[in-house]
Parts: structure tokens; sequence; C-alpha cells
């Protein structure tokens, strides 16, 4: 998509005009203009010369902006917004001195009895004379308004401005014409004609129109640029320099001169320049500038660094790879940038009345003159309610009903590391009923780790562990890296295998003291020792769970078993139960085997599991359950993009394929599911937003004009005087962007209560004393008060206790709770 920014609007009317013009060109796609942003993206093969043209000859003006600079460039972003407010406010209060002025000489003495100059209490032409300058010089300061409503006005495409250049310029007008009147009424000297004539002038009116109006148009400036604070925060993230290694000295230089390949060293406090992989040193790095996680994450040689983020606490030497535009920053901004520039579905209702909204609204005040004229009223009356109608519409909060919420919640999303895409991503996960998961790296860790540690025959399970992890270092099996993972967790030495060898779906074996020491499936151990029926239970029991059972043995004897697998994420239990509870059916979809898929999705409470599943099938299933309402895909891998394609929103982890992050719709830059929870919520407080706002624009519009107009006015007496229809005018869309400011309060990630999966080992010991069940349960709770004891089955009959505990639990922590009981251990 290619950016141009846009000057000239005023209202939503401006914008669809602008659309229709572009999109009407050949070679043109799409088309869509960001009223908010000032800025308008389009998608086609016509010339950046064509749509400019185009721009310009539908009134106003345009030029091409590249949305995919260096962060560390963009950082004046807002400063054309800051200069518009500057302006804006400098007319508000020069008008303002005059207009105070104007009131004084008009209403003051009428109505608070405030005393005229001699000279003009009864010289009611020179008061009219300097109300006519006073007047005029309010309308001079804010030209803008009839330079632009009059020039779209005579292209036959009037917008807002045209409104107010109408409404304040018949008012004027006329009373310039009555002014007259009283200049021929003094030559006469017929001085009931010229009171009455006084009465009739509206040079305030005029004034005052487009003061509110400019007031109105000060309080959307400031709440527009508030909507892009979450933006304008993340530009100022990226560092200005970087310290490099050139000529083997350190040197500082300004970030847009860091090349692909610079080395980088940072200190600590030093903000990351660009994206980079840590060649040496080890340190904590503060990532919550993009991801929103405030727990620092432990970098060291081999990790990857990004743009923005923050070295905590020790030193660090990197090697730049991404720079400029190509950072996790940049594109981060170009993303939010981009969503701002499209639009969302519901928008299209708005636009289809903007485009029609201002004509049918001068036809309206015209009607509505000519009625009350034919009806009897005065000239002045019939003016007054033709001007009301003008002054009260307003096409701009409908224009801003939509973009003002979809930009706040963008940047909400992008301060907490979702990504919305397109306008279009962030209405549509707010009307999801279905979220469809993957299972590997979206629902479970992606890499297998070691789950359970079981001794067997008496071995001691550090005896287990150092055995298993020494005899596996030598194999390069995903099982085995865990196993050896976790001997380097708990600390575990190790000692050095002969002859080893690695039979490919069974196991490996190798040689220690003259013994031979061997692990894998229970039918490759089964060939070096006997095996037990109860061994095999365990095992059996274990692969039900969904684990992998590695079995190990040295020489003729069982040392025992270490369960692997692919562990749930810390949040996925929770973050689907959070999905339930916000009404949304949780399918998981994988292509793993039935027995392990049930187990998973049991285990995190998921509604539907399908297993067995082809990457090709993934599509055709993602495409069945849309017929049921709006569904969501989320997945990281590369057989996940045609399902993330079809879906209504495609969700992308972040940690995934690239290819899966370029088919989604959204990226979560945390390899969460909880941050998935939060796009929905997020996505739901969004559209519930851009309708309140809809609804207020349309009962505004809908109440307002006929009010103004003076439809109840023979039954109740109500009419407004065109000086509060401007008022409300200004604040109408001043109402619409502060509600969309209140996004910015919405807290999207509720606390989970994240449980922890620990390695569990078990534990057989006798204990002597029990004589019946009452004593069973009598060590069975004092040995579950024992911290990292998770249970304690006992058996007064053969006198066995057999404990789920971790491996920390020392033996005289067991044989001192047993003693507290009144028993011993045999």
């Amino acid at each position: 998509m290619r950016k141009f920014n846009v000057t000239g609007m005023s209202c939503a009317a401006c914008s669809s005009r602008i659309e229709k013009a572009v999109g009407n060109l050949s070679g043109v796609e799409s088309c869509s203009v960001s009223l908010l942003t000032n800025s308008m993206g389009v998608e086609g093969s016509a010339s950046d010369e064509q749509i400019i043209n185009a721009v310009r000859k539908a009134g106003y003006d345009a030029w091409n902006s590249d949305s995919n600079t260096n962060a560390s460039e963009q950082k004046n972003i807002g400063s054309e917004q800051k200069s518009e407010t500057s302006l804006i406010a400098k007319r508000l209060w020069s008008s303002c001195i005059f207009l105070l002025l104007l009131m004084y000489l008009s209403m003051g003495h009428m109505m608070w009895n405030w005393p005229l100059p001699a000279r003009l209490s009864e010289n009611h032409i020179a008061m009219g004379l300097l109300q006519f300058i006073l007047s005029l010089i309010v309308l001079v300061i804010n030209k803008k308004f009839f330079s632009s409503g009059f020039k779209n006005l005579f292209r036959f495409s009037p917008n807002m401005d045209s409104l107010v250049a109408l409404g304040a310029g018949i008012s004027f007008f006329y009373s310039t014409l009555v002014l007259f009147d009283m200049t021929d009424a003094a030559v006469f000297n017929d001085n009931n004609r010229i009171m009455r004539d006084m009465h009739n002038l509206y040079f305030e009116g005029a004034a005052m129109i487009v003061t509110l109006i400019t007031l109105g148009k000060l309080l959307e400036s400031v709440s527009k640029g508030r909507t892009t604070s979450a933006l304008k925060s993340l530009l100022k993230l990226a560092p200005d320099s970087a310290v490099v290694i050139r000529g083997g000295k350190e040197i500082s230089v300004p970030v847009s001169e860091v090349k692909e390949g610079d080395v980088f060293v940072l200190r600590p406090g030093d903000k990351i320049p660009v994206d980079g992989i840590v060649i040496e040193g080890e340190s904590a790095v503060n990532e919550s500038s993009l991801t929103g996680e405030s727990i620092p994450v432990e970098k060291k040689s081999g990790d990857d660094v990004q743009t923005s983020t923050l070295n905590i606490s020790g030193f660090l030497k990197c090697r730049a790879i991404r720079v400029g535009k190509d950072t996790t920053l940049s594109k981060i901004i170009a993303l939010v940038e981009n969503a701002a520039a499209t639009k969302a579905p519901v928008a299209k209702i708005a636009d289809k009345v903007s485009g029609v909204f201002v004509p049918v609204v001068i036809g309206i005040a015209t009607v509505t003159a000519l009625v009350w004229m034919f009806a009897g009223q005065s000239v002045a009356f019939a003016l007054s309610r033709g001007i009301s109608v003008l002054v009260i519409s307003c096409p701009c909060a409908l224009g801003l009903a939509t973009p003002v919420a979809i930009m706040v919640a963008g940047g909400v999303g992008a301060k907490n590391g979702i990504l919305f895409k397109t306008s279009a991503s962030l209405e549509e996960i707010g009307k999801i009923k279905t979220a469809v998961l993957d299972k590997t790296g979206t629902v479970t860790k992606g890499e297998p780790v070691v789950t359970d540690l079981i001794p067997w025959g008496g071995t001691d399970p550090t005896e287990l562990v150092k055995t298993a992890a020494s005899l596996e270092e030598k194999s390069s099996h995903p099982l085995a890296k865990a196993v050896v993972q976790y001997a380097s967790e708990k600390e575990v030495s190790l000692f050095e295998t002969r002859e080893f060898v690695s039979v490919p779906g069974k196991g490996v074996r190798a040689e220690y003291e003259d013994e031979i020491i061997a692990g894998g499936s229970l039918s490759y151990i089964s060939s070096f020792c006997s095996v037990e029926d109860e061994l095999e239970k365990k095992c059996a029991e274990l692969s039900a769970d969904a684990k992998t059972p590695l079995v190990f043995c040295k020489g003729k004897n069982v040392l025992g078993i270490i369960a692997v697998a692919d562990a749930l994420k810390e949040d996925s239990v929770a973050s689907v139960d959070r999905l339930k509870k916000m009404g949304i059916k949780v399918v998981m979809l994988t292509g793993d085997n039935k027995r392990v898929a049930d187990s998973v999705g049991k285990a995190v409470g998921a509604d539907e599991v399908i297993a067995g599943v082809l990457p090709g099938e993934k599509e055709a299933y993602v495409a069945e359950f849309m017929k049921t309402g709006k569904t969501a895909m989320v997945g990281d891998g590369i057989n996940d993009a045609p399902a993330l394609v079809r879906a209504d929103v495609g969700v992308a982890i972040g940690a995934g394929a690239d290819v899966a992050i370029d088919s989604a719709d959204i990226v979560l830059v945390k390899n969460s599911l909880s941050d998935f929870c939060s796009a929905v919520l997020l996505g739901r407080r969004a559209l519930r937003n851009i309708h309140e706002n809809l609804f207020w624009a349309f009962v505004y519009n809908v109440a307002g004009i006929p009010l103004a107009a003076g439809v109840f006015y023979n039954s109740f007496g109500w009419s407004l005087n065109p000086m509060f229809c401007a008022a409300a005018m200004g604040l109408s869309s001043f109402f619409v962007v502060t509600n969309a400011l209140r996004l910015n309060m919405v807290r999207i990630r509720n606390k989970i209560n994240v449980k922890e999966e620990k390695t569990m080992v078990e534990k057989k010991i006798k204990v002597e004393g029990m004589m019946c069940a009452h004593c069973e349960a009598h060590v069975k709770e004092a040995l579950e008060s024992v911290a990292g004891i998770e249970k304690a089955v006992a058996d007064h009959n053969t006198g066995d206790v057999l404990l789920t505990m971790e491996p920390s639990v020392t033996d005289e922590s067991i044989v001192n709770a047993v003693k507290k009981a009144g028993y011993s251990l045999a």
C-alpha cells in the first residue's frame, strides 16, 4: 500500500469525495482516506502523479509519504498536527478579542445594561457600522471556512466548511442589507424603521458562528492529537545514536549510519539502537516497549535483541542484523500507520451518508427558510431557522466516529504487543464466535521438556538424572536435548561415556565403568534387562497422558523413567478458560495423533479437538466453522498459513514462521496465547465505542436538524438560536473524539493465574505402625503438609507409601513428618 498525505479536508464529505475521485482512476484497486490522520492509502498500478492530480482536481492537495522510513527519522510525526492546533488556537484567541467587543456593542446594553459611549448611545447607524467592521474582522480571521467552503460549493462538492460559510455568510450579508436600509431610513428621518432594523442586525451571529466552530475545531484537533499518542510514544522509543566498533575503536554514530553487520556495544541503561544478535556478554533486557511484559529477559550469546528495548544489567556486544526500515520497531510503526489508513467495514455506512449529507442539509435549510416565509413569518425569522439548520449539521462527527476509535485501539494494542494490520481486523476480532487454535507452538511450547522423574528399584533421583544426561549428551535428538537441559538446570555434573551408539527410533547406548548404560523405548530397554509388569503399566499411563517415557538402565538394572512431553504454555489453560467465559467456542486443530491431541485438549479445556489433520485440510475445517459464525485462526507454523488466510481473522504468534506472520491479520509480538484473549477484548471494546460514536452522530443530526428548523416551534415554542447551533456543531465532534479516548483506559490484560508446570518424582517409602484407614489418612495428611510433596498414597496392609513430590524434597523432611505423625520409617 502506498501512503499519501492529504490537506484541505474538513469533514467526512471531503474524504468520501477524494476516495471517489482516486477510486475512479484506471489501475486503482482500492483507496482509503483517513480524516483523522489526513492520510490516504492506495493500492494499484496507477502512478503517484495520476493519484495526486486526481486529488487536486477534487479541490485538495496530496503528496507521497514513505511510511517505511527509519523509526528514528520519523520522530517529527505529529508536528503538523501541533502546527495546525497552534494556528487554530491563534485564530480562536484573535476572534474572541473582537467578538467580545462586538457582543458588548450589540447585546451588552440590552441584556446586562452595560453603558455605551455617549457618542454611540443614540447613534444607531454608527453602532451598526462598528458591528459591521468588527464582525468583518472576525470573518477575515476565519477566512479558511469561506475560501474552502465556497470553492467546494462552486465545484458542486460542498463540505462542512460550505455549511459554515453559507450560515455565517448569509447572516452577515442579510445584516449588511439591513444596515443599508437603516441609512435609507436615516435620510427620511424614519426613527421607527431604524429601531426595527437595529433589532434585525445579526452581525454578532455571523461572528459567533465562526468563532464557536473554531473552538470546536480546536478541541477536536487537540483530541485528535491525543489519539495518535501511542504511535508517537513508539517513535520516541528509538534512540538517536549507537556505539559501534570501527577500526578497533568504539565510536558514537547516528542510528541512520548503522549498517547491517556492524558490531555495536551496550552498557547498562543503553537503549538498543537496531535489531541484532548477541555475540558476547550476558545481561537482562527490558522488552516492555515492544511486548508490554515488564519482566526482564535474560540475554546471552546467540540470542536476538530488538530495537528500543533497554539493556539493564550487563555489558553486551552485538552484531546488527536488521537496520532502518527493517527493524522490529519500524515494522510495528508501519503496521500501526497502515491500519489507520484503512477503513473498517462499519465505517462504510457513515461514508455513504457523509457523501450526500451536505447537499441534503443545504436543501433542507433552503426549504426551511422558504416554508417559514410562506407561512407568514418575517424574513429575519425564516433566515434564522435556515442558518440554524446549516450550522447545527455536523458531518465531522459521522466521519470521525470510526477512525478515532480504530486509531486509539490500535495504539493501545501496539503498546501491548498486539499489532492489527488493518482496521477491519480490529473490528472482526471483536465479533468472533469460534477460536481455532493450532496445538504445537500455540497451545504448547513447541519443544519437549522433562515432566516426570520416576526412579526405579531404590535408585537415587540425582543418579538417574546424571546417568541419563551423560548418556544422552552425545545425541542430537530433541528428546535427548530435553534430558540434558534438565540436568543443566538442576546443576547435575555429568561423566564421559565411551562407545556411544544411537539406534534410530529406539534409543541409545554407551559404556561406562565397563558396564553398558542404555536409554530409550521400553521395548529397546527390554533387550538389555528384564522389565517388570509394573514398569510397563507405568509407561502406558505416561503414554496415555501424551508423554514419552524414556527408560534407562545400567547393566541389568532398570534405573527409572524420565518422561518428556511438549508441555503446555503457562497461560494456555487460563487463556482457554477466559475465551470460553467470553462466549467463544474453542477448537484445537492439530496434525498430531488423536491420543496426544485429546490429552492436550482435555488439559486446556478445549470444547472440541480435531486431530490427524493434514496441512492442506486445516483450511477446509476453518471454512466449515465460518459457516456458523465469525472464526479466528491462531497459529505459528508454515502449515497454518492457508488457514490463517481463509479465516475471518488470522492471528499469528510473533515467534512463529515469517510466512504465518505475513498471512495473518493480527500479529502477537509475545509468544503468548493470553494476548489473543486481550486482542478479542480490545476488539469488542473498540466495536462498542464505534457504535456509541455512530449512535451519537446519527441521533445528534436526526434530533438537531428538526429542532433547528423550528419543527416544534408552533407546538411547543422550541427553536434554536444559530449561535447555540454553532456551539453544538463544534462540541459534537469533540464528544466523539473524547469518547474514543476512553479506550486508553481499557485494561486488556487481566491477571491470569498461571500454573507453573513442575517436574515431579515418585518415591516409595515404608512406614511402620499403620493399623487402619485412619492411620493411612493421618500419614497422608502429615506428608502432604511438607512443602514440595504433592500427593501421598498410603496402604496400611503393606506399609507402603507412594510419594509424588519435587526432587528438592529431602529425606530428613520426610522422616520428621512421619515421626510427628507418631510413626516411623522401616
